[in-house]
């Protein structure tokens, strides 16, 4: 530690003798101090990340071709992956006899058999049609429920929202999943 350096005083010792060079340490503390910083901002976004959609999905568009048939809110949660806020979708009150349809390629996605009041503010499914829906692993929603999954529709790869551990039974899922990603198709 800071001892005087061949045989200078304690003050002196920081300085070079004449032909040694300073080594100055501040690059190296600036970079320890970036990465303290940094490290919940990394963390997050590792977190955040996706899992692509698939190349080989039956219906695939162009970011231009999504764009013109969806609807702004539609695109922002369908292909961004986004959320529509709780308690906005009017599918939340459809109480009719029918399915829930891909707003994006019309798959048949949920039965309306299946359809419960979550009370969280999404149309809410205890099961999924057979074989309509891909489950992703979404890391951030990993906390505290590791059988948290994003649901994606199983044709086009659209975000339709999250599959969680605490539904109802026979299945003790809730599928909640975003209105705008739906269209309700009445049965006759």
């Amino acid at each position: 530690g800071g001892g005087a350096r061949r045989g200078r005083s304690a003050s002196a010792a920081a300085l070079p003798f004449p032909g040694e060079v300073a080594v100055s340490q501040q690059p190296l503390h600036l970079v320890g101090v970036a990465l303290r910083l940094a490290w919940p901002f990394v963390l997050l976004w590792l977190l955040q990340r996706q899992a692509p959609v698939s190349p080989t999905l039956p219906v695939r568009r162009t970011d231009r071709e999504w764009r013109e048939a969806l609807t702004p809110d539609e695109y922002r949660v369908m292909i961004s992956r986004g959320t529509e806020p709780a308690f906005t979708s009017p599918l939340n009150f459809e109480k009719g006899d029918g399915s829930y349809a891909c707003r994006g390629c019309g798959a048949e996605l949920f039965d309306s058999g299946t359809k419960f009041d979550s009370g969280t503010g999404w149309p809410s499914f205890w099961n999924a049609a057979k074989g309509s829906v891909d489950l992703t692993v979404h890391p951030i929603y990993l906390f505290p429920d590791f059988s948290v999954r994003e649901v994606r529709c199983s044709r086009c790869g659209s975000h339709l929202g999250h599959v969680f551990g605490d539904g109802p039974q026979p299945t003790g899922k809730r599928y909640c999943i975003n209105g705008v990603a739906l269209k309700f198709q009445q049965r006759d």
